[in-house]
C-alpha cells in the first residue's frame, strides 16, 4: 500500500510561509504551521489567503 503525502504551510522566522510536502506519519518540526492539506493547490490557495490577511509575508 502506497503512503500518501500531505502538504503543510510553515511560517519561517522571516514571517514568510513556505509550502512543504511530508509523509502521512510526519509532522512539521516548526510549531507555527497550518495543515495538512490533501493537495499542493489547496495549500497554495490557503497561503495566498494568509498573505492577504497579513499573517504571512510574500516570498521575494
Amino acid at each position: 500500500m502506497k503512503s500518501s503525502n500531505n502538504w503543510y504551510i510553515i511560517k519561517t522566522e522571516k514571517e514568510q510561509c513556505e509550502i512543504v510536502e511530508l509523509d502521512d506519519n510526519q509532522v512539521p518540526e516548526n510549531e507555527t504551521y497550518r495543515g495538512p492539506f490533501p493537495s499542493k493547490e489547496e495549500a497554495i490557495t490557503r497561503r495566498i489567503g494568509l498573505i492577504r490577511a497579513g499573517k504571512c509575508q510574500p516570498q521575494i
